[in-house]
This record gives C-alpha cells, structure tokens and sequence, in this order.
C-alpha cells in the first residue's frame, strides 16, 4: 500500500535513473568494460551521449529512439529496463514502506535485474552481480539483523542442512576422483582440464568456521562482546549458512548432473546467484527458489526447444523468479506445504 505518491513518485524517478545505470552494466560487464570510463556514449559512432539526451526513457522517446548524430536505432530495451525498474521501486516501496530492509531488497533487485538480462543475451551471469552481491549481502546482514530469523530453531535447521551438503558434495567429488583412477584414460582431445577454484571452498570453508564458533562456542562470544552485537552477529551467521545452503544445493545439482550426463548441467554463475539469494533471504528461502525455478524452467526450455531446437536455456532468469517469489510468499508457501502433510 502507498503510504505517500509523492514518495512514491520519487522512488519512481529513482528507479528509472537506476535504470539507466543498470543498461551500462548489461551492456559492458559482458565484454568486462568499465561502467565508469568512458562515459555514455554511441556504440555506433562512439561519440559521447550529452545530459539532455540522456534522461531516462524521456530522451528516448524524444530522440525516436535513435542517436542524435548517426541517427543509428536504439534498442527498445534500454527505455524498458528504465521504466521496469522505476515501476518496481515503486512496488517495493508500496510493499515495505520506508522500512530499512527497503534498501537491501532494491540492491539485491537490481542484482536480478542485471543477470536476468545479461544471462538471456550472452548466457552468463557477471562475477560483479553474483560475487559482488554475495559480498553486498553479508555486509548488509551483518547491519540489518532484521534480514533474516535468528532464532535458535531456523539456525540449527539451516546449520544441518549447510552441512549434509557441503558433506553429500565432498563424497561425490571423491566418488568422481575415484571413478577417474578406476576407468582407463579417455583420448587426449587436445584440451587442457581447468585448474581446480580453491578461492570458493575457502570461502566456504570460512563461513563454516565462523558458523562453528556462532554454533559451539555462542557463550564466549556473548562474554567477549557487546549485547548489542550479538543479533547483528547471528545475522551474519544466517547469511553465511543461506549462501552455503544455496550456493550448495545447486551446486550439488550440477554434480549430479554432470556424472549422469557426462556433461557440464549447471554453469557456476547459477551457483553464485543463489548464493547470493541465501546471503539476502536466508537458506529456507534459496531452497524454495531452488525448488521453484525448474518449474518455470522447464515450460520456457520446452516452448524453447519446440521453436529453435535449443535444449540449453538461460537458467538465471527463473532463479531470479524463484527468488522473488520466495521472498514475498515465503511464509505462505512454507505453511501450506507443512499443512500439507498435517505438520501444521
């Protein structure tokens, strides 16, 4: 509900100027170009693009959606991302007000909006989103312990489940490694193996021990520091065991998919995304966008392979979806399926 239009307003203006920072990222994360130098330009004729003819969605449609000096068009997306995200600032503002938590929730959003858009037209998602935002998250859990549940119950859930997977991961890449030693050697193609990630693991690995000591040693950490840290330290907690549970569920996917098909099924920008979705929304939540996503998934990769004969599709988009939908319907879902099976 607004509670104000001439906030509401605002954030409209807001978000379509977001917006248009967000089409510098689509735009050159994928060619992994500076967002900042060189400033708005024509990527026709390269000449820079002046204030006046650069106001969100008004200068477009101003300009007939062309550049003022070669007259080269525009594409139409660049005035749709502006209005789209306008719109949804407002949305988000109608939703939660001028509560804190709005601030969190819009950066993450522009997060979905970048990888929604650049996983679609080059089928990757940009380490800046999902490992920025990753980072983003943690720092924003560790201010605002509203994000996420705390109590002792969510944790040790999250806690359990963090670990089975890390533990189910482990074991099959063990199994993969034994496989390997066990099946004669395949034909050398002329490809090289890509070197193993350490980087991730000790970041797992991390959030792990910083959730061990959170875990088993809670006691002396409410004896060495301030109560008042304490909920801003449990939040951190949370958002570190969302990121392993989410980053580890669809990761361990991928494994899976990746012995049955003897094929890459999952690419590590997916991975990271949800990741990420765990560090803003907790692990209950990255595991509903976990279960969610396939079902959107599945009818756009159908109607995809009965048009182009694709059987790949960009499957960021419907974590995004997933993501989003968790995020407002959280509660409800989960109720529902716990009525479901009479747990309710």
């Amino acid at each position: 509900m607004i509670e104000s239009p001439v906030i509401a307003f605002l954030f409209f203006i807001f978000g379509i100027c977001i917006g248009s920072f967000l089409n510098v990222c689509i735009v050159r994360w994928p060619h992994e170009e500076s967002v900042v130098k060189p400033g708005s330009h024509c990527r026709s004729c390269k000449k820079p693009i002046a204030w006046h003819d650069n106001i969100p969605v008004l200068s477009y449609i101003l300009l007939g959606g062309k550049c003022r000096y070669c007259h080269a068009k525009y594409s139409p997306r660049y005035a749709f991302i502006e209005f789209f995200t306008g719109v949804a600032f407002v949305l988000f503002y109608a939703h939660y007000g001028l509560d804190p938590l709005l601030v969190p929730y819009l950066f993450m959003l522009c997060c979905f909006i970048i990888a929604t858009m650049v996983d679609f037209g080059h089928r990757i998602i940009p380490d800046e989103v999902s490992v920025g935002g990753l980072a983003f998250g943690l720092v924003f859990s560790a201010v605002l312990p509203a994000m996420h549940q705390i109590d002792h119950g969510t944790l040790n859930a999250g806690r359990w489940v963090m670990r089975i997977l890390v533990a189910t991961v482990i074991v099959a890449h063990l199994g993969e490694i034994l496989l390997a030693r066990l099946r004669p050697a395949a034909k050398d193609d002329g490809e090289e193996d890509e070197p193993f990630e350490w980087l991730p693991w000790l970041i797992v690995l991390g959030a792990m021990v910083f959730d061990l000591i959170m875990d088993f040693g809670i006691d002396a950490v409410e004896a060495a520091v301030p109560a008042s840290w304490v909920p801003h330290l449990l939040s951190l907690d949370a958002a570190c065991i969302g990121f392993v549970v989410g980053g580890g569920s669809i990761y361990a996917m991928g494994v899976l998919g990746d012995f049955l098909f003897r094929k890459d099924s999952m690419g590590g920008g997916d991975v990271k995304l949800l990741a990420m979705v765990g560090a803003f929304l907790g692990w209950k939540s990255s595991i509903l966008a976990f279960f969610i996503a396939p079902f959107f998934g599945a009818v756009f990769g159908l109607l995809q392979k009965l048009k182009t004969n694709d059987t790949t599709i960009a499957y960021g988009p419907f974590l995004v979806l997933g993501s989003l939908i968790a995020l407002f319907f959280e509660t409800d879902i989960i109720n529902q399926i716990l009525s479901l099976y009479g747990l309710r």
